[in-house]
């Protein structure tokens, strides 16, 4: 397929829940029989892009889908998404283990402040409801994720957020010119802000 017509990344996750879901209803439980929209992931035979750990992961953190938990505020963030395959099949049960910095820029390192895991249902999907992270000295507003298939190999990366993103004062654009770890392929499709809120959509592509 000519690389112009490849639909990109941004297309399948504007779609591909509304496939999932058009998939559930008809009753469809394989990807073989119903092929979800190709990717440039799928067609390439390629996973999301990997990124560093940095230096304040933690581990067994609780498992929770919610890690607005007591004191901690700032600009709602509402995270949706689905776990695939590299051949676009929907991974039940897949792991996905979420850190990151607070509306101050700050990493809890005592307790489990901001940091929390969670397992995908039946349909591949995943829900997180959190906090836009503020940017800290180098690094732009973004989140940290480990996420692997049972018994699978761990996918390390990082999301982040379009530049027109409004939160705490930053400049996201500046800030994402200027972080050396940005990868446009791990931006979230955010929508609009409403309220003190922010929801957006990620769909992760694993081995």
């Amino acid at each position: 397929m000519p690389e112009q017509d490849k639909p990109t990344r941004r297309t399948f996750m504007a779609t591909g829940a509304a496939a999932a879901i058009a998939l559930t209803a008809a009753g469809t439980t394989t990807a073989r029989s119903a092929p979800l929209p190709l990717t440039p992931t799928c067609v390439d035979d390629d996973d999301t892009p990997s990124n560093i750990e940095g230096p304040y992961f933690k581990r067994n953190s609780p498992e929770r889908t919610n890690l607005r938990t007591t004191g901690v505020t700032g600009v709602v963030l509402s995270l949706t998404g689905f776990v695939y395959t590299m051949k676009c099949a929907p991974i039940q049960h897949a792991l996905l283990d979420f850190w990151q910095a607070d509306d101050k820029g700050v990493y809890d390192n005592t307790t489990f402040k901001m940091r929390g895991h969670q397992f995908t249902g039946a349909s591949g999907a995943y829900v997180l409801e959190t906090v836009i992270p503020k940017d800290y000295p180098g690094r732009t507003p973004h989140i940290h994720v480990k996420v692997q298939a049972a018994n699978g190999p761990i996918l390390t990366t990082q999301l982040f957020f379009p530049d027109n993103l409004k939160a705490y004062g930053m400049n996201v654009a500046a800030l994402n010119r200027r972080d050396r770890y940005l990868d446009r392929e791990c931006e979230v499709a955010l929508g609009p802000l409403v309220g003190n809120r922010y929801t957006a959509k990620f769909d992760f592509v694993i081995e």
